[in-house]
């Protein structure tokens, strides 16, 4: 049985071509990764460079799609915060589904997290103990309280790294101000996962795609760490977060282990990083190689 999923987020749109054998496993045959920014110009509107950087994204899958031989019944497509909030949102999906044969489902940023939890936990060793698990996408952040079989508590929240960028990261480098406003206005918005961490301590954060592939990429050795996660104690993080944060927008471009599409928006994203860090007393990190996608093929 071969499947394919979309994941069309906020920053990222994502393809995953997999084939299920006899024993109920996924074995993954292709991926693509297209960077879109849909919201560039905000998360209320996807602006018309942005619109069609999305649907030609889309393009490059239908053929990519055709070429696999999949009918659109073992096609799933997801929308996630840009295309759930847009005021033209409802267009792109419309669009979209012309050129692909499915119509993407907008889903809720519960579902969301539902997802995320079922990829995670099929990649890292949970450890005996409640996790935080965290997934940073440009338009929502999922926080998921889990452990291996168990989800406790789960809330997306509209603070993603986008979101963030456009409102707080105004001069290169960022300013301490910026930083002291961001964590303010950050500590109101998690109002509830404050509650939800004095409830259900977790002194792990397990975190997912995005930014905590750049830590990954950063302080862990390709060659000896496991191939669907990282371990990093919470120490090695901080020197991390200096060097990246107080950098420019030039000298981060210049880093060879930082993606092109990560340099502007990985300083907010660590800010936020560390801010949860911080208020969840973390001791550990797991990196997790699986979230989304290989949530919806769990599920398939």
């Amino acid at each position: 049985m071969k499947v394919a999923v979309l994941d069309l987020g906020t920053n990222t749109f994502h393809l995953m071509i997999a084939e299920r054998n006899a024993q109920g496993d996924w074995s993954v045959l292709a991926k693509n990764k297209i960077y879109v920014k849909l919201a560039e110009e905000g998360i209320g509107h996807i602006g018309d460079a942005a619109f069609r950087r999305g649907l030609d994204a889309l393009r490059v899958y239908k053929a990519e799609l055709d070429a696999a031989g999949l009918r659109p019944d073992r096609i799933k497509a997801f929308g996630t915060a840009a295309l759930r909030t847009a005021d033209n949102a409802p267009d792109f999906l419309k669009q979209a589904a012309v050129i692909t044969g499915v119509i993407p489902e907008t889903i809720p940023g519960d579902r969301e997290a539902a997802l995320i939890h079922k990829g995670v936990r099929k990649a890292v060793p949970f450890p005996g103990h409640r996790a935080l698990i965290m997934d940073i996408g440009g338009g929502s952040v999922e926080f998921i309280i889990a452990d291996r079989e168990q989800v406790y508590w789960q809330q997306s929240f509209p603070v993603g790294a986008a979101v963030l960028w456009r409102q707080f990261h105004r001069h290169d480098p960022i300013t301490n101000d910026e930083i002291e406003a961001a964590e303010t206005w950050l500590d109101g918005a998690l109002a509830d996962l404050w509650r939800a961490l004095e409830r259900y301590p977790c002194p792990t954060l397990i975190g997912a795609s995005g930014t905590f592939d750049v830590i990954d990429l950063f302080l862990l050795d390709p060659a000896t760490k496991p191939a669907l996660y990282g371990y990093i104690p919470v120490r090695d993080f901080y020197p991390l977060y200096e060097k990246l944060v107080h950098s420019t927008l030039a000298e981060r471009r210049a880093m060879d282990r930082l993606p092109e599409e990560r340099v502007e928006m990985v300083v907010i994203a660590l800010v936020l990083i560390r801010f949860v860090l911080r208020k969840a007393g973390t001791e550990d990190i797991y990196t997790s190689a699986y979230a989304l996608k290989e949530g919806m093929l769990e599920e398939w």
